[in-house]
């Protein structure tokens, strides 16, 4: 029987559009926990590193955030929105 290996969402979010589409999707879904877990999944495909050097917050500290084990305040999701690019709109 063949080995499978657990889907990795990173290695297919290649263009700013599929990481739009991404985030969008879990956006809205009921659990909010499920656009923190996608947005770790963007922040890694951009490298943890990169990251930390454009919002100027710590790499290990971005790391903790998406662990699972804590929640992210919204500075620090607003800094990583920012650096990739990603605009949210809100609308009735």
């Amino acid at each position: 029987m063949a080995k499978t290996s657990p889907f990795n969402p990173v290695e297919y979010l290649q263009s700013d559009a599929e990481i739009a589409s991404y985030l969008t999707e879990a956006y809205e879904d009921e659990n909010p926990a499920v656009f923190i877990v996608a947005l770790g999944h963007v922040v890694r495909s951009k490298g943890v590193s990169n990251m930390a050097e454009k919002t100027g917050l710590n790499r290990e500290s971005l790391y903790k955030a998406f662990s699972g084990k804590a929640q992210p305040k919204w500075d620090t999701v607003h800094k990583l929105l920012h650096a990739l690019g990603i605009h949210m709109t809100v609308a009735a």
